[in-house]
């Protein structure tokens, strides 16, 4: 069977021996088309020959980008073969749009790309797209990191080939764009500028399109700005699954509050058409709209593919017939724009074009060294950051928000109270800074952490989300890509699991993919861990942190006191705005409003509050540790409710004779290994205090840190089981207790 190639030319061929207005295969021509070549003559409805011409050489570089891709993995000289062939009709969205608009695209959308890259001057679309298949180091978006489209010149913010991840982050730009303009922030926006983001009809059904949908149309719902143009290039294809025949509209055509529009990629007119109703309509009403853009894909899903093993040929005869390249040609033949053997011309020259040039960039370097690999993952500029902790609202500004008490005028203040007072310093000091989540705003949160935020900075600022965790991290990743500061919350740590790619595929991955072009900067508060006396169950007692500490580039923080809370705080705050750094700030809900240490009203697990004029001086950096005492039996590594019950520990110890030391990690990613080390060399023996799993918990990575760093001392571990958390007192059965680290701890320093 012919591929779309040598099928293209041989119908092409057929036109020039047509007869009459019909042209090829009965197509009548349409009404009013005329003129030659060049001239401002319609090849359609609104559309001129010349801007004809212009998309149909777009969509005959986009063919040809893919047809080499395949030669050049042949020659082991390329590395991506998922292919736009067949959707060439995106073309006609971003002629539809503006170059300052910002897109989002699905990995089928190169005509899309190089179409935009005709909008801006001085940009090579095609060279473009052929770095990146090469994984040339030159590449102007992801470096060679991966095949991406995504440019900063071109506001194209690079998406890897995740399934619709990227949707959320569509829909929390869309939402920003207007609220940046509101606080007085600048974007790299327009104030009225839509933001598209395409999909296959198959991602549609991925719970993050669903999700982000619902979230745009309830946003809209409420009369708030939501400027989303969602673009479907619905192919009937998911990699060898077809999608029922007619399910996109079904599912999305009667969506209350969503324009929907339909058009065929493979009639370039009608698609123009289409995609320019949308965005005017996106563009002027600030609402969401669907464009439905059906299409065919053409070679298969990927140059791997061999669609005959699970499609009919008459199937895959049907789709060549619908090529999108043939219909443009159709309409430009019929049109008298051109003749049959211009359009072979421009199609061969194309083709000619496109393999010099991949000749080229074949030989061009390629990524080197794991440093020239990471350097873009996660930039740390220390310094910078200590110069930003410092930054406070003005006087008149923290009166404002503090009333006559400042709260490092009062006695001392628990865990919770001192993140409050911390956020509303940070609310003060950065009116980008924002934050959100489910029930933070009127409530103040379930545990009472963000009490009197919404009423001191108002309701742009601080505001109650849908109870959705994708949708709170893909506001955050908006907000943050359009020049904010979010600080979302996530309820409980159990409900991350929701979403927790949003933070591993889209936060962590975005400054490596554009080589730091763009950035989502975000704090991520998360109330964590178990011990709350056998409340909720594992929904609200969950110890997994181990999906956070697996993420390249993602700093976890996990304060357990009062005093390092709001000096880390301020640190990963301050990172974010320097270094555009993606954070975990996991809270221990069970150390919330602990008063005491080790009797009751010993107030020994209250801190006072520092005013802004200690801040440089109470700066905890990143990754560093805390030590407590100094003995020279033992050293405790923990964290967290670990951290309170290993200081009760050590003065159990103390009482039978047993030195130790207390090293508070604060920092889970990246761990503190210099100061783990020393306080290890310090005492010669280690138990790490791990209040999570004994599989995937934090202590494997301790003991590693030591064994790497080259302790030789005794090390152990003490954890809780591998086990979710049940209801009342059955939890004590597997989390751990200060009995079990107490007789650990005299084993290990017994003589």
């Amino acid at each position: 069977m012919q591929g779309p190639d040598e099928h293209f030319v041989e119908r092409v061929r057929q036109m020039a021996g047509s007869a009459g207005p019909a042209g090829v295969s009965g197509v009548a021509a349409p009404a009013g088309l005329a003129g030659a070549a060049g001239s401002a003559a319609p090849a359609g409805p609104g559309l001129p020959a010349a801007e004809a011409l212009e998309l149909f050489e777009v969509q005959i570089a986009s063919r040809h980008l893919d047809l080499v891709a395949r030669e050049l993995r042949a020659r082991n000289q390329g590395f991506y073969t998922i292919g736009s062939a067949g959707h060439e009709g995106n073309a006609a969205v971003a002629a539809a749009l503006r170059p300052t608009d910002p897109a989002m695209l699905h990995y089928r959308s190169g005509a899309f790309y190089l179409q935009r890259a005709r909008q801006v001057p001085g940009i090579d679309g095609e060279r473009d797209i052929l770095l990146g298949l090469v994984g040339a180091a030159g590449e102007p978006i992801a470096g060679g990191r991966h095949k991406v489209f995504g440019r900063g010149e071109l506001h194209v913010v690079p998406q890897t080939s995740t399934i619709a991840s990227h949707a959320p982050r569509a829909m929390g730009t869309a939402f920003s764009i207007s609220l940046a303009a509101k606080l007085g922030v600048p974007t790299p926006w327009p104030t009225d500028a839509v933001v598209a983001a395409s999909f296959g009809d198959a991602s549609m059904n991925h719970s993050t399109a669903a999700g982000a949908v619902n979230a745009a149309l309830q946003v809209a719902h409420r009369g708030l700005p939501m400027p989303l143009l969602i673009v479907c290039e619905d192919n009937g294809l998911g990699l060898s699954v077809p999608n029922p025949p007619g399910w996109i509209a079904a599912a999305y055509a009667g969506r209350t509050g969503l324009r929907y529009l339909e058009a065929d990629g493979a009639n370039l007119p009608e698609a123009l058409a289409a995609a320019r109703d949308a965005a005017e309509y996106v563009r002027r009403r600030r609402r969401p709209a669907f464009l439905h853009l059906r299409t065919v894909r053409l070679m298969g899903h990927a140059g791997s593919d061999v669609e005959s093993a699970y499609r009919p040929p008459s199937a895959i005869a049907a789709d060549l017939d619908r090529d999108p390249l043939l219909g443009t040609a159709r309409w430009l033949v019929q049109a008298g724009v051109l003749r049959p053997d211009e359009v072979l011309d421009r199609y061969e020259a194309a083709r000619e074009r496109v393999r010099r040039m991949a000749r080229e960039v074949a030989a061009l370097p390629r990524l080197a060294g794991r440093e020239q690999v990471m350097g873009p993952l996660a930039p740390r500029r220390p310094a910078e950051v200590a110069r930003v902790v410092p930054r406070a609202g003005d006087d008149a500004a923290r009166s404002a928000v503090f009333g006559r008490s400042l709260p490092e005028e009062g006695s001392g203040r628990t865990l919770a109270q001192s993140i409050n007072a911390a956020l509303h310093d940070v609310l003060a000091a950065h009116p980008g800074a924002l934050v959100f989540g489910e029930d933070v705003a009127r409530k103040g949160g379930v545990y009472g952490v963000t009490r009197g935020l919404r009423k001191a900075f108002g309701p742009a600022r601080v505001f109650d989300t849908i109870l959705d965790e994708q949708t709170i991290l893909g506001v955050a990743l908006g907000a943050g890509l359009s020049g904010l500061l979010p600080i979302p919350e996530i309820q409980y740590l159990a409900y991350l699991h929701n979403a927790e790619d949003q933070l591993r595929g889209e936060a962590a991955t975005l400054q490596f993919f554009s080589t730091g072009a763009y950035r989502n900067p975000m704090v991520v508060r998360i109330a964590g861990y178990g011990y709350q006396k056998g409340f909720g169950g594992h929904f609200h007692n969950d110890n997994s942190v181990a999906v956070l500490r697996d993420i390249p580039g993602l700093v976890v923080a996990s304060p357990a006191r009062a005093e390092d809370a709001a000096a880390m705080l301020r640190t990963l705050v301050a990172a974010g705005l320097s270094d555009g750094t993606v954070s975990a700030f996991v809270e221990p809900i069970a150390l919330y409003h602990t008063r005491d240490l080790h009797t009751e009203g010993d107030g020994l697990w209250t801190d006072p509050y520092p005013g802004p004029d200690r801040w440089a001086e109470a700066h905890v950096p990143i990754g560093s540790a805390r030590c407590y005492g100094d003995g020279a039996d033992l050293t405790l590594v923990s964290w967290a409710n670990g951290l309170h019950m290993s200081l009760r520990v050590a003065r159990q110890l103390e009482a039978r004779g047993v030195r130790a030391r207390v090293l508070d990690l604060r920092w889970l990613a990246p761990l503190p290994e210099e100061d783990l080390l020393a306080a290890a060399e310090a005492t010669g023996t280690v138990l790490v205090v791990d209040e999570t799993r004994r599989s995937g918990g934090v202590a494997e990575a301790v003991v590693a840190a030591l064994i790497d760093g080259g302790f030789t001392g005794r090390i152990a571990r003490v954890t809780s089981a591998d086990s979710f958390v049940p209801l009342g007192d059955a939890a004590l059965d597997v989390l751990l207790d200060e009995d079990t680290i107490l007789q650990r701890a005299l084993e290990l320093t017994r003589p």
